[in-house]
């Protein structure tokens, strides 16, 4: 089957924005053909360069994609599980509607990536950085992200129920209708973020920092009066 370490193929518009943009088809090199429905299972992807593939519906178990790169490529509808994405660099490539489970992403950077609508359940997160890209309505309930940091992201409706986020860097991130109930927020960087969902009531916000304006919001939700 193939493994993706030979040729390369431009993500077609499809692949929405933040992803697979700029990401274009080098020149004279064979297109892969999508592959859909595969498994893959145990094995060692080591520094592999999946840019530009595209996957849809496929099952990845138990790979070790540690410096793995992926630019322009696209995942739809796949499930990862017990995936080692170690020090992977990811850009503009697309995961849609696709489930993590027990993945480590231990210094993974995702760069103006895509991850609308995909579930991470038990995965670790140490030096996890996502900057920019669009991380719409993801579902992070329960899960520590300690360690990670997130600048920059569209994440509009993300669940974000119970997430541990302690000492978390969530600058510039559109956080406009996400479920934040019980979230754990000490001491993390919330400046320039929209917090209009969140309430402080149920959040744990001892020691974050935030800018004036988000103060404000923060007031008003609580039933302050300003002036």
């Amino acid at each position: 089957m193939s493994d993706g370490r030979d040729g390369h193929g431009g993500a077609d518009q499809g692949a929405g924005e933040g992803a697979g943009e700029g990401a274009g088809e080098p020149v004279g090199a064979p297109v892969e053909a999508p592959v859909e429905g595969a498994t893959f299972s145990g094995e060692d992807w080591y520094a592999r360069d999946l840019s530009g593939r595209r996957f849809g519906g496929c099952s990845f178990y138990d790979l070790d994609w540690t410096e793995g790169v992926a630019e322009g490529a696209v995942f739809d509808a796949c499930s990862f599980s017990g995936v080692r994405f170690n020090a992977a660099l990811l850009t503009h490539t697309a995961f849609l509607n696709c489930s993590f489970r027990r993945c480590v992403f231990f210094d993974t950077r995702f760069e103006q990536c895509k991850a609308v609508g995909s579930e991470f359940r038990e995965c670790e997160a140490a030096l996890l950085r996502v900057s920019g890209g669009d991380w719409s309505f993801t579902d992070w309930a329960g899960q520590d992200l300690r360690g990670a940091e997130f600048d920059g992201v569209r994440m509009r409706e993300a669940l974000l129920t119970g997430a541990r986020m302690d000492k978390v860097r969530v600058t510039g991130v559109d956080l406009s209708g996400a479920a934040l109930d019980r979230v754990r927020l000490s001491g993390a960087d919330l400046r320039g973020s929209d917090l209009s969902s969140l309430n402080p009531l149920t959040a744990r916000l001892t020691g974050a920092r935030i800018d004036p304006a988000q103060a404000m919001v923060v007031a008003v939700a609580l039933g302050l009066e300003i002036g």
